[in-house]
């Protein structure tokens, strides 16, 4: 019987401690040979350790978990080197809601990796291990960051800290995707370094605000929350002057602009006049979105 509920309470420990609730697709179509039986064990492969690996020291309970998709698109592959591209996205539930708001949307499109069928992933927080391994670790870091940002100011400064060390020591491999930033490159460097920089602050209180002060009390009075939302993304203004055009005010509206465009097009009216010319101005790359809300 003690082996019995020992057993059952290692399962548990084991059930609590993932993070993420994540469905990694890898899809060859662009090859012309997408039945190789290599992208399916990749696939199995990269499941597994996404969801199986232990990424914080934290234990997250079931409805903690961070819903996420990766969907790896290969355009060409010779012996053990693939080329193409990953999507990543992740959500966090809304407060006494089933709605899910989107909070990460990345297209990186420098993947490039070495991959030979069955061989052991294994992600080192402190060292180089494969690109393949270190892109899906920087994402997920990502992701992990950006969720604790939305429960907590700040709150995801040890996941972003992690992923600017996988991007230390990846740089060192000289693989696309890590090189340090350079003007208007969109490199993996480039991310980590804007969010922790104070040049770009907003970002990380503008994700506190909207969702916890925002969507999170939309439930107990919509016309506050919508508010709230409408007061966090006026501060971009300060960003925007900053640095127009910056590439993590795109990463923030890759995966918002349709989410905001739904909440102010619906429910109680509030006063969005300014915040109409402020999106204009700041993400104009989503203008007709805007010049669909009626207010």
């Amino acid at each position: 019987m003690f082996r019995i509920v020992m057993f059952c309470l290692l399962i548990t420990g084991s059930l609590a401690a993932q993070e993420l609730n994540c469905d990694v697709v890898v899809n060859a179509q662009l090859t012309g040979n997408e039945n190789v039986q290599v992208f399916r064990t990749l696939e199995t492969q990269l499941n597994e350790l996404v969801n199986n690996t232990r990424w914080t020291n934290r234990n997250f309970s079931a409805q903690e978990r961070i819903n996420c998709n990766m969907v790896i698109t290969v355009s060409d592959y010779s012996s053990d080197v693939f080329q193409g591209t990953i999507q990543v996205s992740s959500s966090r539930p809304v407060f006494n809601s089933t709605y899910n708001t989107p909070v990460y949307n990345f297209n990186d499109r420098d993947f490039t990796f070495r991959y030979l069928e069955f061989q052991n992933l294994i992600f080192s927080p402190n060292q180089f291990e494969s690109n393949l391994v270190s892109v899906i670790a920087f994402h997920i870091y990502v992701m992990l960051g950006l969720d604790a940002d939305t429960f907590a100011p700040n709150g995801g400064d040890e996941y972003f800290q992690q992923a600017r060390t996988i991007v230390g020591y990846s740089q060192q491999n000289n693989s696309q995707g890590w090189e340090p930033p350079s003007g208007g490159d969109q490199t993996r460097s480039a991310l980590i370094d804007q969010i922790l920089s104070p040049t770009f602050k907003e970002f990380r209180s503008v994700m506190y605000a909207y969702h916890r002060q925002g969507l999170d009390l939309m439930h107990s009075n919509a016309k506050n929350g919508k508010s709230a939302i409408s007061d966090a993304l006026n501060t971009f203004n300060a960003l925007n002057s900053r640095r127009p055009n910056s590439f993590i005010l795109r990463v923030f509206f890759d995966a918002k602009s349709d989410e905001i465009q739904q909440i102010f097009s619906d429910g109680p009216s509030v006063n969005i006049t300014n915040l109409i010319s402020t999106l204009t101005r700041i993400a104009p790359m989503h203008a007709s979105k805007w010049r669909s809300i009626s207010f």
